[in-house]
């Protein structure tokens, strides 16, 4: 088996993993992780040959930009207390405390060295916690604690792998530069984050065509991540500035087709990048295996010491910070997604899982340094890496759906009914507004004029049947039960008129731009007849 040859297994892999892991009732990324392991103990499956500068560019913009879009820029400015203690300061919490005890069971460490593996080690994985949280039906803030907390500590602690590795490779380390590299990195993030922003919201107006404007999206993290790097800033923050910029001002309310479309794109997307990244997780045991050669006892040793000054850092940072956002929180006039309970918070602390950043931030360390020499325990900073991404990942991952049961920890079901309802009623609200204001400038008669205020009405009933009155309900519901009835036929008449089209493709002399320009259309109907 070539290396090509196994990145198809495994996109095939990240497809088949979302079913089974459905049926098995295990994470997606936890499966492709064990699988990436089992394929990495069979002798015909070559090692992964990745160059390390190409990994953070190829991997962390797509998954970034992804996950980007299920947040805002409300959510994170309304969150940013809870996000600063989690994503900011324990990074910088966690990666003090490894990089201490990493000195301290490493023999002959240097610092940078040990900071670099304190930086890499630091952030839980966004795509790993919230593809196993989002999925147990978990309060909606705890997802978004996780979401947010998943985003910006990647952005915190791959600034702080960068100035460690700087010094790592160049030999001198200044806190002071450090510290001006770190805001200048922000800076320039963001920069080129908002410009970029403005630029491609610009050409989705030009470009028009949906298919177009998706592959533009596609092209965006890549071309922001790379931007900012080239300008000695955080190509993490430059995606997600430019990302939450789009999801806030490059919303067009009428392009359905698009919005569909993209969020269909980003999803086939999110799936196979996340899929292979995770499966390259398992695979990197080559890698493990040849790095504990020979040194299996002091190895392990060392893993298992990280692992828990991992896992117990999180933990006793968790603890006083939620108790401290919540009597902060007691001061503000709006909710804050923070943990209520201290059930909450020992989930939030058991979703610290380690993963896809993690795993291509330890590959992409330079074999040697600006002096030639071997980079200080590159060896151990990589087994060290992937035993606490490994443990977390599978122990943590495996577990969690285990914990949120045992603790009782539920969504509030009737929080997103009352939204549904409100957002039903200002639907109704807004559809007559507009009718009435189209009513004052074109002649209707009064049997439009009902029909299209019932419309209104059906509007915000579909969304939540509950908001309108008994009677109202039932009109509602017989209209229903008829328009059904004739969109079903109207589907059975179009899928006959669908395989017409289809059997004239293969018909002497069909031009196939034209069937399939018919067929576009058939679909095109279909689809707005959904009832």
């Amino acid at each position: 088996m070539d290396q090509l040859a196994l990145l198809f297994f495994l996109l095939l892999g990240a497809v088949v993993m979302v079913p089974v892991g459905d049926r098995l009732g295990l994470p997606p990324p936890v499966l492709m992780t064990l699988a990436g392991a089992v394929l990495a103990l069979l002798p015909f499956v070559p090692n992964v040959d990745v160059p390390p500068e190409f990994i953070l560019p190829l991997v962390l913009p797509p998954l970034l930009y992804a996950a980007a879009q299920r947040t805002s820029w409300r959510q994170f400015t309304a969150n940013i207390r809870p996000i600063f203690l989690l994503a900011v300061l324990l990074v910088f919490a966690t990666t003090a405390a490894v990089a201490a005890v990493a000195q301290a069971v490493v023999p002959g460490m240097p610092v940078a060295a040990a900071v670099v593996l304190g930086a890499l080690v630091a952030p839980p994985d966004p795509v790993a916690a919230t593809a196993v949280a989002g999925k147990l039906g978990l309060p909606r803030r705890m997802v978004s604690i996780l979401e947010g907390e998943g985003l910006f500590n990647d952005v915190t602690a791959i600034v702080l792998y960068h100035v460690a590795l700087a010094a790592a490779v160049g030999g001198a380390f200044s806190l002071p530069a450090a510290a001006g590299s770190l805001v200048l990195s922000a800076v320039v993030a963001i920069v080129v984050g908002l410009a970029l922003g403005w630029v491609t919201n610009k050409l989705m107006g030009l470009l028009g065509d949906p298919t177009l404007q998706i592959g533009l999206t596609l092209l965006v993290p890549f071309v922001a991540y790379v931007m900012a790097e080239n300008f000695h800033g955080s190509g993490v923050l430059a995606v997600l500035t430019t990302a939450l910029f789009l999801a806030e001002y490059a919303v067009d309310a009428d392009d359905v087709l698009g919005r569909l479309a993209g969020y269909t794109f980003w999803e086939i997307v999110d799936t196979l990048v996340t899929g292979v990244a995770f499966g390259l997780i398992g695979l990197e045991l080559h890698t493990i295996f040849g790095a504990a050669a020979g040194r299996w006892g002091a190895m392990l040793g060392a893993g298992a010491a990280v692992v828990a000054v991992v896992v117990a850092v999180r933990l006793v940072w968790l603890l006083p910070a939620a108790w401290l956002a919540k009597r902060m929180h007691r001061l503000r006039d709006y909710d804050e997604d923070i943990p209520m309970s201290w059930r909450e918070t020992l989930i939030v602390w058991w979703s610290g899982m380690r993963g896809v950043a993690s795993v291509a931030l330890a590959l992409a360390i330079p074999f040697t340094t600006d002096a030639g020499a071997p980079f200080p325990a590159r060896d151990e900073i990589l087994f060290i890496a992937f035993a606490v991404v490994l443990t977390t990942l599978l122990v943590q991952g495996l577990t969690l759906p285990r914990l949120v049961r045992a603790l009782g920890v539920r969504a509030d079901e009737d929080a997103p009914d009352a939204m549904e309802r409100e957002l039903a009623i200002r639907v109704i609200k807004a559809s007559k507004r507009r009718l009435k204001e189209i009513m004052e400038v074109e002649e209707l008669s009064e049997e439009v004029r009902d029909q299209l205020a019932r419309r209104a009405y059906d509007i915000g009933a579909r969304i939540a049947p509950e908001i309108v009155d008994d009677e109202r309900r039932e009109l509602f519901e017989k209209r229903l039960g008829r328009l059904k009835k004739v969109q079903r036929i109207q589907g059975e008449m179009l899928s006959a008129a669908r395989h017409e089209v289809l059997a004239a493709r293969s018909e002497p002399g069909a031009d196939p731009e034209v069937v399939d320009r018919v067929l576009r259309h058939l679909d095109m109907r279909s689809l707005r007849g959904t009832p």
